[in-house]
């Protein structure tokens, strides 16, 4: 069976099924914020009633689902954007619904600006439309004038024509009749033209059916015709009535093929890798996907140009390798010509005295030539040498030994021969550096060649081999306790603490079970410190860290107390209610009953670091808690340093107590990471 095509597009039934999921859980959000991560690519960033944030991606004519991935957001915001932020920020989504099972969603906001639509179009090349309540068009990601519409600031939004119609609303007879008209025409082709279902979910109609997709509708028989019906209605059932079964399919080298909410006949040679929620099963997917495309796109075109470089070192080495071995001959040409003069020293001399004698008596110089050329033809030394004679430049070309070379009438017979050597000595000298940079050039390709290669099994890469990316785009969800400043008891309770008034108020209200120790400073403003404790009893070391906890983050800090008294209740004894009149304000509670004290609790707070799979995580909290957990940490009193002054020098210090490969990661993070465990932002490092 030949492999699908990779999934590029969402199916009507990938909508019905997204849609159904989206409803359940972010129906009745607040827009935090709206992204454009590109030309066709939103994200938006909502927030339920219960807390929870919730990122909806939604990319023209691709896809829409929700996400647990950190996306790289523009700097500046597109026009696009920012209009969406002005209709559609802190409103609410009061409905997500499918337009007559077509590849388009309607999001219905509602804020202080009005009633808004945001028509989300998944079919061709997409598109993204705000809608006023009166139904006119107010921004499009894509303007354009059609045959059946026109998309245009101002115009009434119309739907584009259907692709078919809705599957939900036809009849067996309707179904009947409408199928057997199309004639000739393929059963999978009229299939997928007369419903809104798509080639891919036509095919697997015909293969339940175990029908022919290529028979002619017109010879379909009623038996056949109904059961075809029947598979259908199947397949609608169960996105309708969510019984869907969320998968991606993987091919053998683990290729992620097609996300899918119910599993199809048609992938039954290839593996399902099944997920709890599609939207999920969707995120999954995508992402990997685009992961392995951008890594194999950019290796591809990394690739090229290494090739490039690759065969330009080529034609180097080449030019170099010709330029070694002229190098090497004229060296050796050089040194034998040297030699040769040595040799031969009493010819080739008694041939240059015949020159310089003859013409001190007063001869011609071709008088001279034509005495030696005769001698020469007779085989009488050293006219043998003789070759021919330059009376410009004074010099007699010779040839001894098969060398050709000129002897200057005005130098002496060894100091030409010096000469000679000397050339040669520079010629090897040239040969030397002609080799280093040869090497060099070598060096240089046998990187280039490995860097090929590298990049070359970037191409083949498989999804599971780019997890360890992925995975640090993935967004930690945050548990609730996560929200306040908390930290692990030495005995293993969780112990939370309100920042401000308002988290004061919710942490008591919403978190506080009735088994809890709620602990509190004796100073207005202080923090509300609760233990969990599940019904078990903590230890005196664990209330003595919640008091501290709580001692800590006091005003007590601010004003350089050394300690302060605090005090624990129950919950019951925590209410609202006063004596009338009496006003209790927002994250503030009336204490009634027996107070239990811990009087004068010292003032100090612990940073630990902790590693854990070459991870750098800071923790904080109780002296005693920090140190039966970290390696190295460091004791903050109530102190006048304060700001990125204190920060650096706690990071510093922390560093010094780690090994050097730990140190330098500790050296290169955020400030920010401890910011919030430092009270007031301001204090001095104890010293043991």
């Amino acid at each position: 069976m030949n492999p699908p095509l990779l999934k590029r597009e969402f199916t009507s039934f990938d909508v019905a099924a997204v849609v159904r999921e989206l409803k359940n859980s972010i129906l009745n959000s607040r827009v935090s914020n709206i992204y454009q991560l590109n030309s066709k690519k939103l994200l938006f960033k909502l927030r339920t009633g219960d807390g929870n944030i919730y990122r909806l991606i939604m990319e023209a004519g691709r896809r829409l689902h929700l996400t647990t991935y950190a996306m790289e957001k523009p700097s500046t915001p597109p026009s696009f954007c920012m209009a969406l932020r002005k209709y559609l920020r802190n409103a609410f989504l009061t409905s997500i619904e499918q337009y007559e099972f077509e590849r388009i969603v309607i999001f219905r906001f509602k804020g202080k600006r009005g009633l808004f639509n945001l028509v989300l179009e998944l079919f061709g090349d997409g598109n993204v439309l705000l809608v006023e309540e009166k139904g006119e068009i107010l921004q499009a990601l894509i303007y354009k004038r059609m045959r059946d519409r026109n998309i245009l600031r101002g115009e009434i939004f119309r739907f584009p024509p259907s692709s078919g119609k809705n599957p939900f609303e036809v009849s067996l007879e309707g179904f009947r009749e409408d199928l057997r008209e199309f004639g000739n025409v393929e059963v999978v082709r009229g299939l997928a033209r007369f419903l809104s279902i798509g080639g891919l979910y036509a095919e697997e109609i015909l293969l339940r059916a175990s029908l022919d997709k290529t028979k002619p509708c017109s010879t379909l028989s009623l038996e056949e015709i109904d059961k075809l019906f029947e598979h259908l209605q199947d397949l609608l059932r169960q996105v309708k009535d969510g019984k869907l079964e969320p998968c991606i399919v993987v091919d053998d080298n683990g290729i992620f093929l097609d996300a899918i909410p119910i599993k199809l006949k048609r992938y039954q040679n290839f593996k399902f890798k099944p997920y709890p929620r599609f939207n999920e099963a969707l995120d999954e997917f995508f992402v990997r996907t685009e992961v392995l495309e951008k890594t194999r796109s950019i290796a591809g075109a990394k690739v090229e140009e290494l090739k490039q470089e690759a065969n330009r070192l080529r034609r180097i080495i080449e030019a170099q390798n010709k330029a070694l071995i002229e190098a090497k001959a004229v060296a050796e040409r050089y040194r034998k010509i040297g030699d040769a003069i040595y040799a031969h020293a009493g010819d080739l001399q008694l041939l240059l005295n015949r020159f310089i004698e003859g013409k001190k008596s007063g001869r011609e110089w071709k008088h001279i030539v034509s005495e030696v050329l005769n001698e020469k033809k007779m085989g009488i030394n050293p006219s043998i040498f003789f070759d021919f004679f330059d009376d410009r430049r004074l010099k007699i070309s010779v040839c001894v030994d098969g060398l050709r070379f000129g002897l200057n009438l005005r130098k002496k017979l060894f100091d030409i021969a010096g000469r000679f050597y000397e050339r040669s000595k520079r010629a090897k000298q040239k040969m030397e550096g002609a080799k280093n940079a040869l090497e060099a050039t070598k060096r240089q390709l046998e990187e280039i060649e490995t860097k090929i290669r590298e990049n070359e099994a970037l191409i083949r890469v498989k999804p599971e081999e780019t997890v360890e990316e992925i995975a640090k785009r993935k967004i930690k969800p945050k548990k609730w306790f996560e929200k306040f400043r908390w930290f692990i008891s030495s005995d293993g309770f969780l112990v939370v603490a309100g920042k401000d008034a308002v988290s004061n108020e919710v942490l008591i209200k919403k978190y506080t079970e009735p088994n809890d120790i709620v602990f509190h400073a004796d100073l207005v403003g202080a923090p509300f410190v609760v233990v969990k404790t599940k019904g078990k009893k903590p230890s005196k070391q664990c209330l003595q860290e919640a008091g501290e906890f709580a001692a800590a983050f006091s005003r007590g800090w601010r004003e350089g107390f050394a300690s302060v008294d605090v005090y624990w209740v129950k919950p019951e004894q925590l209410s609202k209610g006063g004596i009338s009149g009496e006003y209790v304000p927002k994250g503030a509670f009336l204490v009634r009953g027996r107070r239990n004290w811990m009087r004068g609790t010292p003032l100090k707070i612990a940073i630990g670091v902790k590693e854990t799979n070459g991870k750098i995580e800071f923790i904080n909290g109780p002296v005693g808690a920090v140190e039966s957990k970290t390696r190295a940490c460091i004791i903050l009193v109530p102190g006048q340093q304060r700001g990125k002054r204190l920060f650096k020098h706690v990071l510093k210090v922390l560093a010094a107590k780690m090994s050097k490969e730990v140190r330098e990661k500790i050296e290169k993070m955020s400030l920010e990471k401890i910011r919030e465990y430092i009270p007031y932002g301001k204090g001095r490092i104890l010293e043991k």
